[in-house]
Parts: C-alpha cells; sequence; structure tokens
C-alpha cells in the first residue's frame, strides 16, 4: 500500500492492460446519518479513497447498494476529494433508480468533473424506487448520446445460462465498454468458466471485471441475507471458517480460482467502513504469498 503511485492510466487502458487487477467495491455511508457521525464516516472513506488509489487498482463506488439509500457517491468525492485523488481511479456507480433528468445530469456532472466512466446499471426491482427505464442499456444509450466522451460499464451474471448472458454482451445496443459480473466464488467456479469459455468462443471484446466477496463470518443470519442479492454458498463458507481459514484466505481462492480459469480482473466487494485499505492489503499478501 505504500509502493510509488504507478503511471497514470486511463480506465480503458488499466482494464485491457494484461497485468492482473484487484480492484475494490466501496460503499458510500447510508443517508440520514446524523452530521457528526456522517462527517466521521466521509473522513474514513476519504483517508481510505486516498490510500487505495495510491496502490495500482481502480476505486467501484456503489449507488444505493442492496436498496439502502446511500448518499450521492459523486456529490462528496468531487466536494471532498478534488485534488486528492485522481477521478481517473474511481468509478461511481449509477442505477436507473433514480429519475431521467437526474441520471443524465449525473453523466454530465461527473464528465465535467474529470471522470473517465461509470459503471450504469438497472439496479435491484425489488427494492427501493422503480427504475426510470426498464433496461440499463436504455440509460446508457441515451448517456452516450448526451456524454459521448465517457466511458461506460454494463453487468453480467455468469450464474445465469452463458449463451444468453453474452447475446447481452454482443448485442449493439448494450452501449459498453467494459462489464462487471455478479460476486462469484471458488465454489460457482465451473459456472464462470463455462461464461468465460462462451464470451471467447464469440469473441467478446469487452473486458470484464468479476465481482468476489469478501465474507468477514459465517453468521448463518447475515449469509442468508445476503442471498437475497446473490448466490451465497453458505455451507462451504461455513466450513472453510470452521477449518480456520481467514476472510482474505476464503477470498483469496476465488480469485486464484478465477485466474486459473482466465479472469485477470478482479472487484472486491464487503472489505468494510473502517479502514477497508488494511484489509485490501492483508488479502494482497495472502494473494502474493500463494
Amino acid at each position: 500500500m505504500s509502493s510509488p503511485t504507478p503511471a497514470l492510466q486511463s480506465v480503458p487502458e488499466r482494464l485491457r492492460d494484461p497485468r492482473p487487477l484487484v480492484a475494490v467495491e466501496l460503499r458510500p455511508p447510508r443517508a440520514g446519518l446524523s452530521g457528526r457521525e456522517g462527517m466521521d464516516t466521509w473522513i474514513d472513506m476519504y483517508h481510505s479513497l486516498r490510500r487505495l488509489t495510491r496502490a495500482d487498482t481502480l476505486v467501484f463506488l456503489t449507488d444505493n447498494a442492496v436498496g439502502e439509500a446511500e448518499e450521492e457517491n459523486l456529490q462528496h468525492l468531487t466536494t471532498n476529494l478534488a485534488g486528492e485523488v485522481q477521478p481517473t481511479k474511481l468509478v461511481p456507480f449509477l442505477t436507473s433508480k433514480h429519475s431521467l433528468d437526474y441520471s443524465l445530469m449525473y453523466a454530465t456532472r461527473a464528465a465535467s468533473h474529470g471522470f473517465q466512466a461509470l459503471t450504469v446499471l438497472g439496479g435491484d426491482r425489488t427494492v427501493g424506487p422503480p427504475r426510470c427505464v426498464e433496461y440499463a442499456y436504455m440509460l446508457r444509450q441515451m448517456i452516450h448520446a448526451r456524454v459521448p466522451g465517457l466511458v461506460l460499464g454494463g453487468w453480467a451474471n455468469p450464474h445465469r445460462a452463458p449463451a444468453a448472458q453474452v447475446d447481452f454482451l454482443l448485442r449493439p445496443e448494450f452501449t459498453a465498454e467494459f462489464y462487471l459480473t455478479q460476486v462469484v466464488s471458488h465454489h460457482s467456479i465451473r459456472a464462470v468458466e463455462a461464461f468465460v469459455m462462451e464470451a471467447r468462443r464469440r469473441g467478446v471484446t469487452q473486458p470484464g471485471v468479476f465481482g468476489v466477496f469478501v465474507y468477514r463470518s459465517a453468521n448463518p443470519a447475515t449469509l442468508d441475507k445476503l442471498r437475497q442479492f446473490f448466490p451465497v454458498p453458505a455451507a462451504e463458507v461455513a466450513r472453510e471458517f470452521a477449518a480456520g481459514a481467514s476472510a482474505e484466505e476464503i477470498c483469496a481462492r476465488s480469485i486464484r480460482a478465477l485466474r486459473d480459469v482466465g479472469v485477470d480482473k478482479v472487484y472486491v466487494s464487503n472489505l468494510g467502513f473502517k479502514k477497508p485499505e488494511e484489509r485490501y492489503r492483508r488479502l494482497l499478501e495472502v494473494l502474493e504469498g500463494g
């Protein structure tokens, strides 16, 4: 984490660089915190972002993750980190669970502040406000027309039928230069492998960044709640903890398994709010230690 800042690359350049990437997904503080609590949380995130972006990584910032209202990521990034963190290292999420006017203005603001890329997603239909468009690609098309220089990311889900997912990626209207995936793990690696092989066979050109999750405990209630949002190998994770594995070791197993099937770009989710850079550093140490 203390190594010199690498040569600056654009988001597309880093995603197409053959070097492996372990990116980070962070959540802004939830909306409605008291003034003091909200300020303290943002100060913590400010320091974390500065430390994380000194490393060779990208940081994705969520937008109302798992249906919980979060503070607007862009507002705080531009207000509190202007001049401190290069926008080329930060990729905000934008879900379509806002008004269309807000979403288009958000993209315009992001570009005006020097952000190169947005990940534009539909957002969970089962929680929170309704989408402003039926499918995320429709919003990406409108953003592309308004802000053509902005690099846009989409979404794929390796847990679903690979042929159908690759169909989505190959459609001209997909309007994305990269994609993120649903959280996967070494316990679902055969599904990931099938998706990767299908994408390679059919000539998908967009780089993909595959999600991995840091299970910080085997708490049954927590794992059960997470099942609302992505497939959770609860029994397998519980066995790994019981056998003495740390959260970082379990996550590293997923990253290694992904690399074994040809995935060299991942983003790590659930590093926590307090000093996520320290857990990230420990994860890298486990990965480097083999």
